[in-house]
């Protein structure tokens, strides 16, 4: 079973706006003839790495919620300018959308098991894929979806 990282999509308003970020760091290494990857760096390198690259996604947290994923397809460990110790957290460009469920702010990023992640939200039906992001915030707090 792969394991997963989440994280907070920090300064980041809805899935839209991340996938736009990421259409738009393609569209820079595309000009820059460099491989289109989406590339996050992070300080901590995750230990887990087998277990990660067996599947695993990045779950972003978007305002509060569990919103999207991005799968991991490498992680490379490396040192910055000044020596330090970083980690560039290699993905597919794809933003897939997934069940908003609720996640409190924590810092960096946290393995995140299997059972714990909510389904794709295609796998949700067509009708709710459809709805706009807000309203799907706000059926999901009122306890409907």
């Amino acid at each position: 079973m792969p394991l997963h990282l989440i994280k907070l999509a920090v300064g980041c308003e809805s899935v839209r706006e991340l996938k736009g970020w990421v259409a738009e760091r393609m569209q820079t290494a595309r000009k820059k003839g460099l491989p289109l990857h989406h590339i996050h760096i992070t300080r901590m390198t995750p230990k887990r790495v087998d277990e990660i690259l067996a599947g695993g996604s990045l779950y972003w947290v978007i305002r509060g919620e569990i919103a999207a994923r991005e799968k991991i397809i490498a992680i490379e460990p490396f040192r910055d300018r000044d020596g330090i110790g970083r980690c560039r957290l290699v993905m597919q460009p794809k933003v897939i959308a997934v069940m908003p469920r609720p996640m409190r702010p924590f810092q960096g990023w946290r393995y995140f098991a299997q059972a714990d992640t909510p389904q794709d939200l295609k796998s949700a039906g067509t009708g709710v894929a459809a709805m706009p992001e807000p309203l799907r915030r706000e059926l999901r707090d009122l306890g409907l979806l």
